[in-house]
């Protein structure tokens, strides 16, 4: 009987949570992600891949206006899926490290016209740091106490603070440094850059880090940055991920690691500095506004590099 009653509760449960969605597929969760935008924890393939990785079944919901999907989101179970507390949940924990990501699920943008009918939609999965910007598209939504930590505007940044980036960067490479894109290396490579940096500068191993190789394997295409040498030997590398969107590119500044015998040459700063000026640089190319998260707004130094920016989160 205790086992009927929970089952009968699990379905009551989810047929509450998903009332006025209806299952997609994979292939309409992606072109609606692409028509509408999000952020690289709801990429389509980011969710397919490492769904796949932590071999937890993913669904996708659609919520539709006139035969169009103008809405939707991926799950795990009670959860959207990715979320670092549903791998605890799931008994995952650590399979994976996506740190405090920005969620930006794929819905029609908010206009005068559009407003009454995107409002409609509930959001009853639970989910941490959602943007902002859907504070006006779901209801359900409660402000969450942590803030994210956003990467300022260039012009937001003082010109003696741009002034220093410059100098340490001059001064790295002065001292025989070298910078090589993440491209250069195998997901392999890199696996091994980060995991022995990280190491070396917290004294524990990074989240993930058995499986690391795989899954930068499986993200290699949307992974980008540089990695610092120093004297032929990699003193700072940063997990980063960029996807784009129609109208923003979304960059997650998951971690990274550095060598702390090189600290004088403050290779984490000077990385920090070529990483983002590269992503503002394609950005303003591709005409785009950039989302450069640094995950929650936990450390001091974020405050040189970032505002703080309020998310939100479903119950």
């Amino acid at each position: 009987m205790t086992i009927f009653l929970s089952s009968l509760l699990r379905r009551f449960s989810s047929g509450y949570r998903e009332r006025g969605w209806t299952e997609i597929s994979a292939a309409d969760y992606a072109e609606t992600w692409q028509r509408h935008g999000g952020s690289v924890a709801t990429h389509p393939a980011f969710v397919e891949r490492l769904s796949r990785l932590a071999d937890i079944p993913v669904r996708y919901l659609g919520w539709s206006r006139e035969n169009t999907h103008i809405a939707a989101i991926p799950v795990w179970g009670r959860h959207l899926a990715l979320s670092r507390a549903a791998l605890k949940s799931l008994g995952k924990k650590g399979c994976f490290d996506l740190g405090n990501a920005e969620v930006i699920l794929p819905v029609a943008e908010t206009t005068a016209e559009t407003a009454t009918k995107v409002a409609e939609i509930p959001l009853r999965h639970a989910g941490r740091y959602l943007s902002n910007r859907h504070a006006s598209a779901f209801t359900g939504l409660l402000r969450q106490q942590e803030t994210l930590a956003v990467l300022k505007q260039t012009e937001r940044l003082s010109a003696k603070f741009r002034y220093n980036q410059r100098r340490e960067l001059r001064l790295f490479m002065d001292a025989g440094g070298v910078i090589r894109p993440v491209r250069d290396f195998t997901p392999a490579e890199l696996a091994g850059f980060y995991t022995d940096l990280f190491r070396q500068r917290w004294g524990f191993p990074a989240t993930g880090a058995a499986r690391m190789a795989e899954t930068f394997t499986l993200l290699r295409d949307w992974m980008t940055g540089s990695v610092l040498f120093l004297r032929d030997a990699p003193v700072a590398v940063q997990v980063l991920y960029r996807v784009e969107s129609p109208r923003w590119v979304s960059v997650e500044f998951v971690n990274g690691g550095v060598d702390p015998q090189s600290r004088d040459f403050s290779p984490g700063s000077v990385l920090t500095w070529l990483n983002t000026e590269t992503e503002r640089e394609t950005a303003r190319t591709l005409g785009k506004s950039l989302r450069y998260s640094f995950g929650r707004a936990d450390r001091d130094y974020k405050t040189r590099w970032c505002v703080a920016e309020q998310v939100l989160q479903s119950p």
